[in-house]
């Protein structure tokens, strides 16, 4: 059983999204963050950056106790190599994967939340940011769209922990004021991957436990 502490934003997306795609069974712990819930000592034991996700597992791999995962970038990694799903054991495979996953979380992920902070939460308008952050969405989902140009998924011809760890930051492309259009290769991909059961299943469950909008 995966202990999952979780708010539905894009970073909490991709564990419910890894948990349906893989069909681990796993219990929802959601943390509200407009009330300072990951600030809680027990929350912090698991993840001391007070961010979510974290994950608890209590059946990890080594048959010893459980054991406490924070990061999303690192949870996918763990539990791909838990399950043995969606990260390949092929040198070359496994090693783009990685390199991709590393992308998203270092690079398309920190620059999408500065453009969405910048462009719809900050308390006056700050021209400077508001363009720079733009302009450096668009080059990542232009490198996206190339990538994506090449291979089916990103990381290859199979779905891999690196499209589950972009897809929930490219759901919000409007509210970045991103057109799909202007990527088309993006664009396929995208709705291939909105279609998916999994996809679908966690999505649902994120209406079923916002709070407060988040």
């Amino acid at each position: 059983m995966i202990d999952l502490y979780y708010a539905p934003t894009p970073n909490g997306h991709k564990i419910t999204l890894f948990l349906e795609e893989a069909g681990l069974p796993y219990r929802l712990h959601r943390i509200d963050i407009s009330a300072g819930d990951q600030f809680k000592p027990e929350f912090l034991a698991i993840s001391p950056n007070n961010k979510i996700p974290a994950i608890v597992d209590s059946l990890p791999v080594d048959n010893g106790a459980p054991i406490g995962v924070f990061e999303s970038g690192t949870i996918l990694q763990y539990l791909a190599e838990k399950t043995g799903k969606f990260l390949s054991k092929e040198l070359r495979e496994r090693t783009t994967t990685l390199e991709w996953l590393t992308w998203q979380v270092a690079g398309l992920g920190p620059m999408l939340g500065q453009n969405h902070h910048f462009t719809h939460y900050a308390p006056q308008p700050v021209p400077y940011a508001i363009e720079r952050f733009q302009q450096e969405t668009k080059r990542l989902y232009g490198v996206l769209n190339t990538q994506l140009t090449k291979n089916a998924y990103i990381a290859g011809d199979t779905y891999s922990i690196a499209d589950i760890a972009t897809y929930p930051w490219i759901v919000a492309h409007e509210r970045q004021r991103i057109d799909l259009v202007e990527y088309p290769a993006v664009r396929n991909w995208f709705e291939r991957v909105k279609a998916r059961p999994a996809t679908q299943k966690a999505y649902a469950l994120a209406d079923t436990t916002r709070i407060n909008n988040q």
